[in-house]
């Protein structure tokens, strides 16, 4: 039996960053998912911070190259990647000048989110998908890992649903205790339109895109949900499991990959 492909997006992975939650899980998560049986590529951004050198990363030149387009202006994609040795696991890393080069993630150095955190999210979400195309290589599942990746799911299941490399692909969105605190600017949702996306898709966000409304817009197009933090926003959680969408609930660190694997099951089997 052809074994399942898994794509995981994440915000953050170690050793690449710093240990948090979310980067412990991206890291862990997928080579156990790997070990279970099933095949997996795993992307993040190429955040500042990231150590080119001394994590071996090089360009992949022929991923690399193309401009996508954001409220009128282009935006070069660049593709890198490297390798986590004691896993055998490349992680690719999507880069461009405008959003990633800064030494910070998400916030200054006093703690204030970045203005263009929108448009960084939408890239990302664009350019994870435009190269997963270029490596021609179809995802049965894909699981999302943090708000910066929540616009995956809509843009999986309108604008790619006809390419032959999404057309059967399940999403997984996961929630995290990542709330930002600073609305997205007024107009991403008009910045997040492509082909095959309404702004009645975008209802959610049209008027306020901040962490509870972007994730209620993540959760509408997801095939599933997890929490990935004992503690999620409130009004997500329950936004999420009023949904009727399979749902899995917090699980301890001795317990989630096994359970994990088997809600990507639940989901592939239906």
């Amino acid at each position: 039996m052809t074994p399942k492909k898994i794509l995981f997006v994440a915000t953050e992975i170690t050793p690449y960053l710093d240990e948090t939650e979310m980067s412990l899980i991206a890291r862990n998560l997928p080579q156990g998912i790997h070990e279970r049986g099933k095949e997996i590529r795993t992307f993040m951004p190429k955040f500042g911070p990231v150590n080119e050198r001394r994590n071996q990363l090089h360009e992949v030149i022929r991923l690399s190259g193309m401009n996508l387009i954001i409220d009128e202006n282009d935006h070069q994609l660049t593709i890198k990647v490297a390798t986590i040795q004691p896993a055998r696991m490349q992680v690719y890393f999507i880069d461009n000048d405008d959003f990633f080069k800064r030494r910070q993630l998400l916030h200054d150095d006093d703690g204030n989110e970045f203005i263009d955190n929108d448009e960084r999210s939408i890239f990302y979400a664009r350019g994870v998908m435009e190269t997963v195309k270029k490596l021609r290589w179809a995802p049965d599942l894909i699981h999302c890992h943090g708000w910066i990746t929540a616009l995956l799911p809509l843009y999986i299941k309108k604008h790619y649903n006809d390419d032959p490399c999404f057309r059967n692909t399940k999403v997984v969105y996961s929630v995290y205790n990542d709330d930002f605190q600073q609305p997205f600017r007024e107009r991403f949702a008009q910045k997040a339109l492509l082909d095959g996306v309404e702004e009645s898709d975008l209802t959610h966000v049209l008027e306020t895109a901040n962490f509870e409304t972007v994730s209620r817009l993540a959760i509408d197009f997801a095939d599933g949900v997890i929490q990935n933090s004992p503690e999620i926003h409130a009004g997500v959680k329950q936004y999420a499991i009023n949904s009727g969408k399979p749902f899995l609930d917090f699980q301890p660190e001795e317990t989630y990959i096994d359970s994990f694997n088997s809600f990507y099951d639940q989901l592939l089997n239906n």
